[in-house]
């Protein structure tokens, strides 16, 4: 069994034999676009600060994928390929860049909590992501807006200082 099935595994341990998710597929990916982001991302996600992501429509369409559509089992990876956490998606909607608030920057955890903050980094990230598909950054450019909730984290994904803390988070309903 490879470390993601086993993370897999282990969550659905901590589970009720009838919980929905014994019936649910998941993806397994790091966020980001390289190995120090998805590092940086997947401590802020399984540390619980970070609820929220955003991408480009644009990427989806270029690499023939299906938006997110809530319910999404997610394992979030590190810049190793190593599962940290398990997420699921609660909320999904598209929007323009211009059009993100300071409600939803906050939800994605990253620097000061900003609205300022987060355009400038997402808009640094977006000119250096885009090119690859022929596409170039805009403030009206649409972005698909992803909420989530932590469902599993494991002592491993958690700074050594912190491994006796809580690994199973109670999924609500």
């Amino acid at each position: 069994m490879n470390p993601i099935e086993k993370h897999w595994s282990t969550f659905l341990s901590s589970q009720p034999a009838d919980s929905p998710y014994h019936q649910k597929n998941y993806v397994a990916e790091g966020f980001g676009d390289g190995g120090d982001l998805a590092d940086e991302l997947g401590g802020l996600i399984a540390s619980g600060i970070k609820t929220g992501t955003c991408s480009s429509l644009w990427e989806w369409q270029a690499e023939g994928n299906p938006i997110p559509e809530v319910g999404l089992v997610t394992i979030v990876l590190d810049g190793q390929g190593q599962p940290l956490c398990i997420i699921e998606t609660t909320e999904v909607t598209q929007r323009r860049f211009n059009e993100v608030d300071a409600d939803f920057a906050r939800a994605e955890g990253e620097g000061d909590l900003s609205l300022a903050y987060w355009r400038d980094a997402h808009q640094t990230f977006f000119s250096r992501t885009l090119p690859k598909i022929g596409k170039e950054f805009s403030e009206d450019m649409p972005l698909v807006c992803e909420r989530f909730k932590l469902i599993y984290k494991s002592n491993s994904a958690l700074p050594k200082n912190h491994q006796d803390d809580v690994s199973v988070v109670e999924v609500q309903g």
